[in-house]
C-alpha cells in the first residue's frame, strides 16, 4: 500500500455540509485514486472528500443503497464490481456503448454512471499529438479495459486496429462488438503467435497493452518481441513505470508509457462529471509522478495546453 500524504491539506475541516466521494473495490487499499482526487478538490477549494471504500466481490448492490443512503455523492467503481455496477444504475450513452462505468454520481433520483476510462485513453492520446487518423494500431488484450480503448480509438478516427488475445473466443466477441459498434473503423485478428504480432507490430504506430501479464518487470517477460516503429502505451501502471510490456517496447526502440498518466486522466475526467470543474491534470500527474519515483510521462500537447491556460491567467491577473 502506499502511504502519500496531500501536500499542503494538513487540515481537513470537516463539516456537515462536506461532500463525501470514494471508491469501491475489492481489493481497494492500493488504489491512487484518492491521493489524486484529494490533490484535485484541494486545488479546487471544495468541502469535500475521496475515500476508499472496500467493498467485497457480490456485494456491490448492496452497497449502492447504503451508500445512497449515506448521502454519498459519487464514487469510481474497481474490480470485481463493473458488472454489477452497471445492471443496477443508469448509464449515459458512451457507458451503454463501452458495456461498462466507472464513475457514478447521484442524480437526485438514483445513480447516474458514465464510463471515464476511454476518456482517459482518448486525453492521452490527444496529448501525444498523434494524427490518428493516418494512425494503425495493434492492441494487446479483449477485456473490459479493451472495450473502453477501442471506443477511444474510434473517436479518435484510428486508421485501422489490429487486436491479438490468447482466448479466440473473447477476441471474436469483441471484434463482433467493435464492427457493431464501430463500423466505420477497420479492425483485424492477430493471432497470439510471434510470427503474426511480428507483421501487425511493423505495421503499427501505436501498440497498446491491456493485458495484466508481466504487470511489472519482475514478474515475467512479456510474451512477444516487439517491432516496428512508433509509441506504445500500457494501460496498467507501475509505481516506477517499468512494466514488462514498457520494457518490450523499450527493447524495440519504441518510446513507451505505463499507464499512470491514463490514470490520472481518466480520473480528472471522473472529477469534471461530479463537480462540473477541470482540474488541474497535469501538475497533478507530474506531483503524482514525482511522489512515486515515476518517469515523466511525454505528453507534449498537454504541456503546450498548460502553458497557454497559464499565460491566459496570467493576463488575467495583469488587467485586474
Amino acid at each position: 500500500m502506499l502511504n502519500m500524504s496531500v501536500q499542503g491539506r494538513t487540515e481537513m475541516n470537516l463539516s456537515g455540509e462536506t461532500q463525501v466521494y470514494g471508491i469501491i473495490g475489492d481489493p481497494v487499499a492500493h488504489s491512487l485514486s484518492p491521493v489524486f482526487q484529494s490533490r484535485f478538490i484541494e486545488q479546487a477549494g471544495l468541502n469535500a472528500v475521496y475515500v476508499p471504500f472496500h467493498v467485497k466481490s457480490g456485494e456491490a448492490v448492496s452497497a449502492l443503497d447504503g451508500l445512497l443512503t449515506l448521502g454519498v455523492e459519487g464514487f469510481n467503481i474497481t474490480v470485481p464490481h463493473k458488472q454489477d455496477v452497471f445492471d443496477i444504475v443508469r448509464a449515459d450513452t458512451d457507458a451503454a456503448c463501452i458495456g461498462a462505468v466507472n464513475t457514478v454520481k447521484h442524480s437526485g433520483d438514483g445513480w447516474l454512471a458514465t464510463n471515464t476510462d476511454w476518456q482517459g485513453v482518448h486525453d492521452v492520446l490527444v496529448g501525444l499529438g498523434m494524427d490518428m487518423e493516418k494512425t494503425e494500431v495493434l492492441m494487446f488484450g479483449a477485456g473490459g479495459t479493451a472495450r473502453a480503448i477501442a471506443h477511444a480509438l474510434a473517436h479518435a478516427k484510428a486508421a485501422r486496429l489490429r487486436i491479438c488475445n490468447r482466448s479466440e473466443e473473447r477476441l471474436q466477441e469483441l471484434i463482433g462488438h467493435v464492427r457493431e459498434k464501430y463500423p466505420d473503423m477497420s479492425v483485424e485478428t492477430v493471432a497470439w503467435e510471434q510470427r503474426e504480432v511480428d507483421d501487425a507490430s511493423s505495421r503499427s504506430a501505436l501498440l497498446i497493452n491491456t493485458t495484466s501479464i508481466g504487470l511489472d518487470v519482475e514478474s515475467g517477460a512479456f510474451p512477444f518481441d516487439l517491432s516496428g516503429e512508433g509509441m506504445a502505451m500500457d494501460a496498467v501502471y507501475a509505481a516506477d513505470g517499468a512494466t514488462a510490456f514498457v520494457a518490450a517496447a523499450g527493447k524495440a526502440g519504441r518510446p513507451a508509457m505505463d499507464g499512470l498518466a491514463m490514470l490520472v486522466a481518466q480520473g480528472a475526467a471522473s472529477f469534471c462529471f461530479w463537480h462540473e470543474k477541470q482540474p488541474e491534470k497535469l501538475s497533478t500527474l507530474r506531483w503524482l509522478e514525482a511522489k512515486l519515483g515515476h518517469p515523466a510521462a511525454m505528453l507534449p500537447a498537454w504541456d503546450v495546453t498548460s502553458q497557454m491556460a497559464k499565460r491566459h491567467l496570467d493576463a488575467r491577473r495583469s488587467e485586474s
